[in-house]
């Protein structure tokens, strides 16, 4: 895939790494199917995994291939690091995710969807995603609610490690629409993830609603996290519990985080900001490989090249760029 070209014309070619699947056959670096992976055993890993060896991994054909893409980008300066760090031959450039903004949600907000204070875990019900340790540490915490929305193949144990706690509710797998409300209203979104996260989408999310997160120290997280200053970063259960506390006895610390967060996103993670990155991103790579930049050509022919309008006015893109994009 990574050496496919056009029949003709020399395209721009952007590969973004949306996980680590070019330096990881599990693509999550979730070691023996039970810890994050501190070093690399991945031929015993992936037999562990029940995947099946990737002997191309052992050749040259990666570095191969990759010398056709022009560049490649990730959402996460972590991310970026990683790859270099496992000995990817090409550099990493970062190029954060982006949502649309949501303000109607805060600027209007629906009615509270629970009567009682919550804190909100929105994601796949899967191992790596931590929600066990979560239940676990509810045990210590006050008279708060723990909201779940998602489903996945680890739900079933999760709902019976939870049983007896009647302030821990799934809610099941809920459509965006739905969710607004829920990010809104709640005290604070949390992150337990327990393998490295290439970016972490739940986050800027909940910073589009000016709701603050609390994340597991660990993988483009805490990054995400440090930049906006829209939560806490937690690596102990002491350290979240106290964390939670703080959030729920302070609602102006809440504000203020959340406030944090939202301005961050307007800043780095709006589509707009994303749009602008990505627009000057692709400018210097025409000039690096074509010495010019075809869509600021006055003499472009409309039909050879139909983007050009759109390419010179990003607004354009907002019909036609998805969040995941090729060049």
């Amino acid at each position: 895939m990574l050496a496919l070209k056009p029949a003709r014309g020399r395209p721009l070619k952007m590969y973004t790494t949306h996980e680590h699947w070019l330096i990881c056959p599990t693509h999550v670096l979730w070691k023996f199917n039970s810890r994050t992976c501190e070093k690399p055993e991945c031929f015993k890993c992936s037999l562990v995994s029940k995947k099946p060896p990737q002997l191309w991994r052992y050749t040259s054909m990666l570095a191969d291939a990759g010398a056709h893409v022009d560049k490649f980008v990730s959402p996460s300066r972590y991310t970026a690091q990683m790859h270099a760090q496992r000995g990817f031959p090409y550099p990493v450039e970062q190029l954060p995710y982006f949502i649309d903004r949501a303000d109607d949600d805060w600027q209007n907000p629906a009615p509270r969807p629970h009567p009682r204070p919550y804190f909100l875990f929105v994601g796949r019900l899967e191992r790596i995603k931590g929600l066990d340790t979560l239940i676990h540490a509810w045990r210590h915490v006050g008279d708060i609610d723990l909201l779940v929305a998602g489903e996945g193949t680890y739900g079933e144990t999760l709902r019976a490690l939870a049983a007896n706690d009647p302030r821990i509710k799934f809610l099941g797998a809920l459509p965006q629409r739905d969710l607004g409300g829920l990010y809104y209203h709640a005290l604070a979104v949390l992150v337990p993830s327990l393998t490295v996260e290439t970016f972490g989408i739940i986050l800027i999310e909940a910073f589009a609603r000016k709701t603050p997160v609390i994340v597991r120290d660990l993988g483009a997280l805490p990054e995400v996290v440090q930049d906006s200053r829209g939560g806490f970063v937690f690596r102990t259960e002491a350290e979240l519990i106290d964390a939670l506390g703080r959030l729920a006895s302070n609602a102006g610390l809440r504000a203020e985080l959340g406030a944090n967060g939202y301005n961050a996103f307007v800043r780095w993670w709006s589509r707009e900001a994303h749009l602008e990155m990505y627009m000057n991103m692709l400018r210097t790579l025409a000039l690096e490989k074509l010495q010019r930049v075809p869509w600021e050509d006055s003499n472009v022919n409309a039909a050879a090249f139909p983007h050009a309008q759109l390419l010179q006015d990003p607004k354009g893109f907002q019909t036609i760029l998805p969040s995941s994009h090729v060049t």
